[in-house]
């Protein structure tokens, strides 16, 4: 008996070789996806939805912290088109919308906590090269 897989995910892309898969290389595709995760807020909305499960926009903002709502908007809609964080509508009075991360959004927290702990372990040391740079 045959099984029929029904996917609703997009097709996958072209593959791409491994000649092509160099980070350093101005035509390599990942650098699109380093360039997302690098960008100022991303690394704090995956945080801030990883470890509340779902927020709503002013939760999000209040996690986040000094993010304008402008911005956390730009970032958020970036990384729902990228596949990393779903938005969800509900059509309530007053309007209400929700975001978590996807599956492929949650691949990302292992190598951010990577990350974060090195930041965490290596700020005495990053703050006095800083001090001694412009002391």
């Amino acid at each position: 008996m045959s099984q029929h897989h029904v996917t609703t995910a997009p097709a996958a892309a072209t593959p791409i070789d491994d000649e092509e898969r160099d980070v350093l290389s101005p035509n390599c595709p990942s650098r699109v996806i380093l360039s997302r995760i690098g960008e100022r807020w991303t690394m704090f909305v995956i945080l801030a939805l990883s470890r509340a499960g779902t927020l709503r926009f002013t939760e999000l903002r209040s996690r986040v912290g000094e993010v304008t709502p402008k911005v956390l908007t730009e970032t958020l809609r970036a990384l729902e088109a990228d596949g990393l964080v779903e938005r969800r509508a509900y059509a309530d009075s007053p309007p209400r919308v929700e975001y978590s991360l996807t599956p492929l959004g949650e691949s990302l927290l292992e190598p951010i906590a990577a990350m974060r702990e090195w930041a965490e372990r290596h700020v005495p040391e990053v703050l006095a090269s800083r001090e001694r740079a412009t002391g």
